[in-house]
């Protein structure tokens, strides 16, 4: 496989409120996401050195504009907007060089920030919500 840059997404989709497939893409302009796993430290007395195990999968984002569209239709605004009012788990899929990472998450926030430079910019950080380990495909 040739080696990629982390240009040229293909995908970035969130479900809006109503599970409609909204791709926003356009409008993120930059996101970060970890699957961790949890650990656990197994180490006996006998041992010079920590000894772990592994456990529960899990999935963080933080979806970011730094350019709130109000216009668009869908637009990050659109899709976040009903975020503090709601606890819908929405499926948020990233596809980059045809690997598809999809896993249903709960956001947690949106949180909007009018910079002293007279931008506007917003952040949705969401989590896993269903139990499925985060796997590519």
């Amino acid at each position: 496989m040739a080696k990629q840059s982390g240009m040229g997404w293909t995908t970035l989709s969130v479900d809006d409120s109503a599970g409609a497939v909204e791709a926003i893409k356009t409008d993120v302009q930059s996101f970060q996401f970890a699957t961790p796993r949890a650990v656990l430290d197994v180490t006996g007395v006998d041992k010079s050195a920590i000894e772990r195990i592994l456990l529960l999968a899990d999935f963080n984002i933080t979806l970011n504009t730094t350019a709130v569209n109000f216009a668009a239709t869908p637009s990050f605004f659109d899709v976040f907007k009903t975020v503090p009012s709601t606890s819908v788990a929405r499926t948020t899929t990233l596809v980059i060089a045809s690997k598809t990472l999809a896993c249903e998450v709960l956001y947690t926030d949106f949180s909007m920030n009018r910079g002293q430079d007279g931008s506007l910019g917003a952040t949705a950080p969401g989590v896993l919500a269903d139990g499925t380990v985060p796997t590519w495909a």
